[in-house]
């Protein structure tokens, strides 16, 4: 008899605590609009958000709440824009809270639910990425408007319309073919370093670095290119002359 009270016991008290899948880490950048911390309960037994409560806290103070019995939040005024991630998947177990990125402040986090006499804490830290390969951003992530096209025609434009002056007036129609090509090839070099360059400044995080490098490379190829022309052509030179 003892040992069965025991065992009723240890069930009965197993039931009354929720479990949770764990998330120990959760990362953001300065590319995230929206942080989600997550939260989720693994063995509810009502499914029923009416007879829930959820808490979070941040460094032990509550800064967002949801009573299901009333349908009422809570949200800190430092986080107005404090909300479960999603309201119809609390009955599953899900209370992952939402945040906005630039109120989301690095830190330890608990996520306390109540279901009835039921109920668990779960813990997530929110750390911020560092490391990311440094790069200038312009504007926030989603907006290719028209103005971002707009410059970047500009900024092609411009460099073709460069290049097209400074031929027009430093090259004469003398010059051999080689020379033409190898300034044809520093012009594709330059447009692609620069079309790289501008998709890189609207994306976050930066993308299409390779294009900044190829373009780039394709100059330092040419310049290469130029100098063994010209070293082969003054060789010719001299040998002219001595003749």
């Amino acid at each position: 008899q003892w040992l069965v009270t025991t065992i009723v016991l240890e069930l009965w008290c197993g039931s009354a605590q929720l479990m949770f899948s764990v998330t120990d880490v959760v990362e953001k950048t300065e590319c995230n609009k929206t942080v989600i911390l997550p939260c989720h309960v693994i063995n509810l037994k009502g499914n029923n958000a009416n007879v829930m409560f959820v808490t979070w806290k941040k460094q032990g103070k509550r800064i967002f709440s949801f009573d299901g019995a009333r349908q009422q939040f809570y949200r800190d005024p430092t986080v107005p824009s404090a909300n479960l991630a999603s309201l119809a998947d609390l009955p599953k177990g899900i209370a992952s809270l939402m945040l906005d990125g630039a109120e989301a402040a690095v830190g330890n986090y608990s996520c306390e639910v109540t279901e009835l006499n039921r109920e668990g804490e779960t813990t997530v830290e929110l750390r911020q990425r560092i490391g990311e390969l440094p790069a200038i951003v312009l504007e926030p992530v989603g907006r290719e408007n028209k103005q971002n096209l707009m410059g970047k025609r500009k900024i092609t434009n411009m460099t073709v319309r460069y290049f097209k002056l400074k031929i027009q007036k430093t090259v004469i129609p003398s010059l051999p073919q080689t020379t033409f090509a190898l300034i044809g090839l520093q012009i594709l070099g330059y447009i692609i370093a620069v079309v790289g360059f501008a998709l890189c400044v609207s994306a976050c995080p930066p993308l299409h670095g390779s294009v900044v490098i190829a373009g780039l490379a394709i100059m330092a190829i040419a310049n290469l290119l130029s100098l063994a022309y010209v070293f082969i052509m003054d060789l010719k030179k001299m040998k002219d002359l001595k003749v």
